[in-house]
């Protein structure tokens, strides 16, 4: 089983005269099929710790593992050209490209990987765009859906290209709470039958407490929900 592992992560920013650090010598793991929840208050590094996993920021001490491979002692292009296979990302605010249709934004992970199976990609896409309920809007531009619809889009976006771990960032933070539901149980779904390891930061009890496993960022520290 494929497993994601951050190694003693150290991340500090610099303000002024003044250096904060985010995040304190934290460790976790995930594997594929893991549902796994993240909390604390905005500001407590939640984003950051997202974004050192899919290699998207850099930590100043520690290493990110896959499986046996240290990804933080690649080289850059190297790591970018894993990191379109390994990661999914989906933030909470949905990113689409105006001018392109829901089919051309999904269609968008294939052509960046140079990916021209052309037949199996699309097929694929009208697969996830099935289990999330939109496939009739393929044809249908962002300005024409929904907040909802357009959130949906953007964690098709984030799986179709069947990644090993997907990490999610607030996924339902600008929604109402009925539309928020749907997605959340949508994403959970999705991750169960395809396997993928989830990451959520989310102020969202609710969701969170959907998950397998929960863990909330004090102070720089990652501890375990399980005894609180």
């Amino acid at each position: 089983m494929n497993k994601l592992t951050a190694s003693k992560i150290v991340k500090s920013y610099q303000s002024g005269d003044y250096q904060t650090e985010v995040l304190s010598n934290i460790s976790i793991s995930i594997s594929e099929g893991d549902l796994i929840g993240v909390i604390g208050s905005s500001g407590s590094g939640k984003t950051t710790l997202l974004q050192i996993l899919a290699g998207l920021e850099t930590p100043d001490h520690g290493n990110i593992l896959f499986n046996d491979i240290n990804l933080s002692s690649n080289n850059a292009k190297n790591f970018n050209l894993m990191r379109v296979d390994l990661f999914g990302y989906a933030y909470q605010f949905h990113y689409l490209l105006d001018d392109l249709t829901v089919f051309e934004n999904c269609n968008l992970v294939f052509k960046i990987a140079n990916n021209k199976n052309v037949n199996e990609n699309s097929q694929q896409i009208i697969r996830i765009l099935d289990e999330l309920g939109i496939a009739s809007l393929q044809d249908k531009y962002p300005y024409m859906l929904s907040g909802g619809e357009r959130q949906r889009v953007a964690i098709a976006r984030a799986v179709v290209h069947e990644p090993k771990f997907v990490l999610m960032d607030e996924p339902t933070g600008n929604l109402d709470q009925e539309n928020a539901e749907v997605i959340q149980n949508l994403t959970i779904k999705l991750a169960q039958n395809h396997n993928i390891g989830i990451v959520v930061a989310t102020h969202d009890l609710n969701y969170a407490g959907k998950l397998d496993t929960v863990f909330r960022i004090e102070n720089g520290d990652l501890k375990s929900t399980e005894n609180e």
